[in-house]
């Protein structure tokens, strides 16, 4: 059975990964990981795929930057190409990029186009289905509607997940709680994570900084946004250092706003360039918080017991709030909870159901029980 695993940028490989490897120890599968290219990523080196033991991928659409439009219309364009020729079993697509959501519609199209009349086996299957911010503003949430609307079987990362879907309409029969995919990840690479030793090459203690990361456009494309955050991390970073590797696209604009003399300038904020998965994961193994506005980290730090606060007024991951160690902040609210934090009162969490590096496993029994004997 030939799947291809759609990946576009550094994050979806961290989530293929596990799934790859499961899949290559059956014999009745054949993983063939599809690069899009949608995202340069100056991590991306041989050492990257060392170290989650992948080989290069099979398959590259070599896609690059460009408006959504013409991200999305290129990929479907050069994907129906490699389909035609493929004809894969299944697509397995992963989390809310632009090549995400063109995947799933080129296959949708493409592979039930050969399909007999009323045949309904599965041919699309998104990983991390039913994540839900509620703000249409984010292209990502988007791209998650249009992809869980058209994939036959969606793999949901926790209970809240697969209630999003089921308000939607989306069929029971469709859906499996299979957990979270990262952790796999994390637990397939911790052996490497904790002797990376990130934090002391950077002369810090464990449990005595804190960690940033910030590249979302709500926060760092306003000069004035972007300037009163750099004040606010300054003033955090007089109380306990600050490692803050820093996303070319937050660069650019520090720059551009004259901003980055003054953080270079702040003597206990230590600013880096982007790390690699294991040397960037040591750093949140050890720290004593993270400031972040991504949202991968906002499981890895619930699965760790690691306070993480999240500079956005939503999150797609809910379930980090109301059950792990995350809080959404504010500029006016971000200074109180890092005294909390400092000050040893750390809000309490527990790890969702599920979260236990076992999800790459569970889907490939979804994927033998739904497709291997129709």
């Amino acid at each position: 059975m030939r799947i291809h695993l759609i990946a576009a940028a550094r994050p979806n490989f961290m989530k293929i990964a596990p799934l790859y490897h499961a899949l290559d120890q059956v014999e009745w599968a054949r993983p063939v990981i599809v690069h899009t290219g949608q995202h340069y990523d100056i991590n991306m080196s041989d050492a990257f795929f060392n170290d989650l033991g992948l080989p290069d991928p099979h398959i590259h659409l070599g896609i690059g930057s460009g408006s959504h439009a013409e991200q999305t219309g290129n990929v479907m364009i050069a994907y129906e190409k490699i389909l035609l020729k493929e004809r894969p079993r299944l697509v397995v697509v992963v989390g809310g990029v632009n090549s995400t959501m063109a995947c799933t519609i080129a296959a949708s199209k493409v592979v039930y186009a050969d399909l007999p009349e009323g045949s309904r086996r599965p041919v699309v299957a998104h990983l991390e289905a039913g994540l839900r911010s509620k703000d249409r503003t984010m292209p990502e949430e988007i791209n998650r509607l249009v992809t869980d609307a058209l994939a036959d079987i969606l793999w949901t990362p926790s209970p809240d997940a697969t209630e999003n879907l089921l308000k939607e309409g989306v069929p029971r029969q469709k859906i499996e709680n299979v957990g979270n995919i990262m952790i796999d990840s994390l637990e397939m690479m911790r052996q490497k994570i904790v002797a990376a030793e990130a934090f002391s090459a950077l002369g810090l203690s464990r449990g005595r900084y804190g960690l940033i990361t910030l590249h979302r456009p709500a926060n760092v494309d306003s000069p004035d946004i972007l300037a009163a955050l750099c004040r606010l991390l300054i003033a955090v970073s007089e109380r306990i250092p600050l490692v803050f590797p820093v996303h070319p696209r937050t660069r650019k604009n520090l720059v551009a706003f004259g901003l980055l003399d003054g953080l270079q300038q702040a003597e206990k904020m230590i600013l880096t360039e982007p790390m690699n998965y294991v040397r960037f994961m040591n750093l949140v193994f050890n720290c004593q918080f993270v400031i972040t506005d991504s949202g991968g980290i906002q499981e890895e730090t619930t699965y760790l017991g690691i306070p993480c606060l999240t500079m956005r007024p939503n999150t797609e991951r809910p379930i980090t709030v109301d059950q792990g160690t995350n809080q959404l902040c504010t500029m006016e609210s971000l200074g109180p909870r890092i005294d909390r934090i400092l000050a040893g009162a750390a809000k309490s969490y527990h790890v969702p159901e599920r979260w236990d590096g076992r999800t790459a496993e569970r889907i490939v029994n979804v994927i033998r029980s739904k497709m291997l004997f129709n």
